[in-house]
C-alpha cells in the first residue's frame, strides 16, 4: 500500500500550515522559555530577519535545562501545579530512560520534599473533592452537582498529569462503566489536554534533531494540531521530499512527574493488597503498565512499532497504518505520515467497528503483537472510509503458549466445558497448578452457566470480568501481569463499540475467528484441544463440530467483512466455503476426522439398510421368525452422527435449515428398538434431491480443490472396506 497515495485532505494543507518565518505575534507572547540571561527580556518583533528563530534555537541548545514560566495564564495546567517535579539533573533524567523501579526509589530517595509534597498534593487534591462529593450527598445535591464534579475531576487529572490522564483515558472507554456526564469530562482527556509552549516544542525539535527548523520543515503549523498526555502534535512538511507529516513533540519533564507517580502507585498498591489481601499482585500489575508507559515515553520505539504493526497489518482491507521517517525521530521527536479524519467514535461506523475487531484477532491470535491503548483518540476514520491508527507507543507481546490458551479458553467457556477451562486458567497463570480442579470447575459452572446459556453471541466480555470477581477472589485467582494489557484493550475495544451500539458483544464478534483458527491452525497445542472436543470420552461430538463449522463461516474476512442477508442464508455457499476450507491444507485436520466419521457413517448406515431389507423380507414371508437388529449401540451413534453430517453437507436444508438433535438412547437388550430408531434415522436422511443440486457447487471450486475432491473417494472406500473387514473378523473369529 502506497502510503503518499492514501493520505487525503479535505482542504489544501497551506490553509493551517504556515510559512515558518513568517512571524506570529500570537505565537510570541505565548512561551515557555529556556532560562537564559540573553533571552529572558528578549521579545520576537514583527521586522527582525526572517532566520530569527532558527538563530536563537541554535543559541538555546546551551542553556540550562530548567524551565521557565513566562506568562502562569497561558500555562497548561500541568505545569503550573506540578511543574516542580521537573527539577531533575540531567544525569537523574537520563537514567529514566528506561522503567527501573530501583533507580526511580534511588532519585527521589535524596529528594524526600519532593516525594512527600506529590503526596500532599494526591492526598489533598482528591481530598478536597471527596469532601466535595460527600457533602453533596448529605444536602441532596448530587444530581444537581453531578456535571459540575465531572468537570472538577477531569482538571484535577489535568493538573495531577500522564500517570492519571492515561488511567482516565482508559476508564473513559467504557460507556456500560461509567456516568454519562464522567464520560463526557473524561473524553476530553483524549486528545483535548492544554498544549505546552510552541517555542519550547520548536527548541526540543532543533536539539533533538541536530538541525535548524528550516532544514528539516518548510513549512509547520504555528499552534499543536492535538496535545494528549506525553506530547503534542503539530502539521508540518519536509523539506527533503515536500511530504506534509505529524510531528509528535514529547511534553517537558514528564519522565520525572510519571516515575514518581509510579514509585507512589507502586507503594500504594502494596499497600491496599496487603490490607485487603488481594490475590493478584497488584504491584507486578503496575509495573507492567509502568514498562509499557515509559516505552511509550521513547519514540525511537514508537516508530518502529509502527513500522512493524504496518508490516502486519497495513495490508488488510481499509485499515491504514501511517508511515514512520525514522530517520527524523528520536526519544522526544517523532515523525510520521500525515492522517486526516475523525475519531472513530464520533462517526459511528459500524462497519469500521468490525474491521476493528478484525484486525484485533489478527493482532491477539494470529501475530499476538497488539496495540495495548486502542482509545477513541487513536482510531481515525479517515476521509476515504479507512480505519486509522495513529499511536503506537504502548504495544503488548503475546506468546505463541499464551495465545493457544487464549483461544482454548474461550472454545471451553462457550461449549461450556468448565472442566477443561479450570485447566485453562492454570495454563494462563490465573491459578497454581496445585489449585482444587474440582471446587475450581464448580464455582466456574456457577459463574458462567447462565451467561453461556444465552448464545456465544450474547456473551458480553465486561459481564464475564464482573462475574468472574468475587470467584476470583474466593479461589485466590491471580491476573498475571502480562494478561493486564490484553484485558485491558479487549475492555477498549467493546467499549468503543457498545458507545454505537449498546447490545455489541466483543466475544460474540470474535468467536467465529477463533473457531475458523482452531480449524485451521496446524499447532500441536490447538490440535490437541481440538481432539479432545470432538471427542469426549471416546464419543465423537458431532454437535461440536456442527458449531464450531457454522461458527467459522460467520468469520468475515478482510475482503469481505460486510455480506449480504441472502448470501449469508444461501445453503449453496455455505456448502462451497465448506468444501473449499476442507479441502485446502489447512483444512487437511478437520478433513481427517470428517472421512473418518464418514466412514463410520457409511458402514452403520449399511447395516440399518441390510437390517430393513432383512425386515422387508420377512414380513413377506408368512410363519417367518422377525430377526433381530444386527447393530450395536456404537452403530446407532455412528449412524446417528452420519445423518448429521449429511445434512450439514447438504447445507441445512432439512427441517428448516436446522438438523434435529435425536437423543442417544440407552443401551437395550431388545435389538428391535435399535431398529425401529434405525428407520426412523434412515427416513430422515436428505433425500437425492436435495443432495444433488448441491453438487453444482463443485464446478465452481478452484481446479486443485477439484482435484482433492477427486481423491477422496478411494481413501474413503479405502477406509470402509477396512472397517467392514475388521467388523466381520471380529464377529467371525472373536
Amino acid at each position: 500500500m502506497d502510503y503518499k497515495r492514501d493520505v487525503t485532505f479535505p482542504y489544501s494543507p497551506s490553509h493551517h500550515l504556515f510559512t515558518l518565518f513568517s512571524h506570529n505575534q500570537k505565537l510570541q507572547k505565548k512561551m515557555l522559555l529556556y532560562s537564559s540571561p540573553s533571552l529572558n527580556s528578549f521579545l520576537f518583533n514583527s521586522n527582525s530577519n526572517s532566520n530569527f528563530l532558527s538563530k536563537n534555537h541554535k543559541s538555546l541548545k546551551s542553556a540550562p535545562q530548567t524551565l521557565r514560566v513566562v506568562n502562569n495564564n497561558d500555562v497548561d495546567a500541568f505545569t503550573e501545579k506540578s511543574g516542580y517535579l521537573f527539577k531533575l539533573s540531567s544525569s537523574e533524567v537520563d537514567s529514566l530512560n528506561d522503567y527501573d523501579l530501583k533507580k526511580i526509589a534511588a532519585i527521589y530517595k535524596r529528594k524526600p520534599l519532593i516525594l512527600l509534597r506529590r503526596l500532599f498534593q494526591i492526598g489533598s487534591t482528591f481530598g478536597r473533592w471527596l469532601a466535595a462529593r460527600y457533602i453533596d450527598s448529605i444536602t441532596e445535591k448530587s444530581d444537581l452537582m453531578f456535571k459540575i464534579r465531572a468537570a472538577e475531576l477531569r482538571q484535577i487529572l489535568l493538573e495531577l498529569g500522564p500517570a492519571y490522564i492515561k488511567i482516565a483515558q482508559a476508564v473513559s472507554s467504557r460507556p456500560d462503566l461509567i456516568p454519562p456526564s464522567y464520560l463526557d469530562e473524561l473524553s476530553l482527556l483524549q486528545d483535548r489536554i492544554a498544549p505546552f509552549s510552541t517555542e519550547v516544542a520548536l527548541n526540543t525539535i532543533e536539539q533533538e534533531l541536530g538541525l535548524p527548523i528550516d532544514m528539516i520543515f518548510s513549512e509547520i503549523s504555528p499552534e499543536p494540531t492535538a496535545a494528549a498526555s506525553l506530547g503534542q502534535v503539530y502539521q508540518a512538511r519536509l523539506r527533503s521530499n515536500g511530504q506534509v507529516v505529524a510531528v509528535k513533540v514529547q511534553r517537558p519533564g514528564v519522565q520525572a512527574a510519571i516515575s514518581l507517580d509510579i514509585l507512589i502507585l507502586h507503594f500504594m498498591a502494596g499497600v491496599v493488597k496487603k490490607a485487603g489481601r488481594f490475590n493478584s499482585d497488584l504491584q507486578a500489575v503496575v509495573d507492567e503498565w509502568a514498562s509499557s508507559l515509559f516505552r511509550e515515553m521513547d519514540y525511537i520505539k514508537e516508530a518502529k512499532n509502527g513500522l512493524k504493526f504496518r508490516k502486519l497489518y497495513g495490508g488488510i482491507e481499509d485499515v491504514l497504518v501511517p508511515y514512520m521517517y525514522l530517520e527524523n525521530t528520536t526519544r522526544k521527536v517523532l515523525v510520521m505520515e500525515w492522517v486526516e479524519g475523525k475519531k472513530l467514535s464520533e462517526v459511528k461506523d459500524l462497519y469500521l467497528v468490525e474491521v476493528g475487531v478484525y484486525c484485533s484477532f489478527n493482532q491477539l491470535l494470529e501475530y499476538g503483537f497488539y496495540h495495548a491503548d486502542p482509545h477513541p483518540g487513536n482510531l481515525l476514520r479517515t476521509y476515504n472510509g479507512k480505519l486509522a491508527y495513529i499511536d503506537f507507543g504502548m504495544m503488548g507481546e503475546f506468546n505463541q503458549e499464551f495465545r493457544d490458551g487464549f483461544i482454548e479458553a474461550c472454545l471451553h467457556l462457550v461449549n461450556r466445558d468448565f472442566d477443561a477451562l479450570a485447566k485453562d486458567f492454570v495454563t494462563l497463570g490465573f491459578l497454581p497448578p496445585t489449585s482444587d480442579k474440582e471446587g475450581v470447575t464448580k464455582a466456574l459452572t456457577g459463574v458462567f452457566q447462565n451467561a453461556v446459556a444465552k448464545g456465544v453471541s450474547n456473551i458480553s466480555f465486561g459481564d464475564l470480568l464482573g462475574n468472574l470477581g468475587t470467584t476470583m477472589y474466593k479461589l485466590k485467582f491471580q491476573i498475571p501481569s502480562y494478561f493486564s494489557l490484553v484485558i485491558r484493550s479487549v475492555a477498549v475495544l467493546e467499549g468503543i463499540a457498545i458507545g454505537f451500539d449498546p447490545n455489541y458483544k466483543v466475544l460474540g464478534s470474535t468467536y467465529p475467528w477463533i473457531a475458523r483458527k482452531v480449524l485451521t491452525d496446524s499447532s500441536p497445542q490447538l490440535r490437541s484441544s481440538l481432539q479432545a472436543l470432538l471427542y469426549e470420552k471416546g464419543v465423537f461430538r458431532i454437535d461440536r463440530l456442527e458449531s464450531l463449522l457454522s461458527e467459522s463461516l460467520r468469520a468475515r474476512t478482510e475482503k469481505a467483512l460486510v455480506k449480504s442477508q441472502l448470501e449469508d442464508n444461501d445453503s449453496k455457499v455455505a456448502v462451497k466455503q465448506i468444501l473449499s476450507f476442507t479441502l485446502t491444507e489447512k483444512g487437511a485436520f478437520v478433513r481427517e476426522i470428517l472421512l473418518q466419521e464418514i466412514a463410520k457413517g457409511l458402514d452403520a448406515f449399511g447395516l440399518a439398510t441390510l437390517d430393513y431389507l432383512t425386515s422387508m423380507a420377512n414380513t413377506s414371508i408368512p410363519f417367518a421368525a422377525s430377526s433381530s437388529s444386527s447393530m450395536t449401540e456404537e452403530d446407532m451413534m455412528n449412524l446417528r452422527t452420519f445423518r448429521r453430517l449429511m445434512l450439514i453437507l447438504s447445507g441445512f436444508q432439512k427441517n428448516g435449515g436446522s438438523p434435529v438433535e435425536l437423543k442417544r438412547t440407552v443401551p437395550s437388550k431388545n435389538q428391535n428398538m435399535h431398529s425401529e430408531e434405525a428407520s426412523l434415522i434412515f427416513y430422515q436422511f436428505p433425500s437425492a434431491e436435495e443432495i444433488l443440486p448441491i453438487l453444482s457447487v463443485i464446478p465452481e471450486l478452484p481446479p486443485e480443490l477439484q482435484q482433492q475432491l477427486l481423491l477422496l473417494p478411494a481413501d474413503l472406500a479405502g477406509r470402509l472396506i477396512s472397517r467392514v473387514t475388521a467388523r466381520t473378523i471380529r464377529r467371525v473369529f472373536l
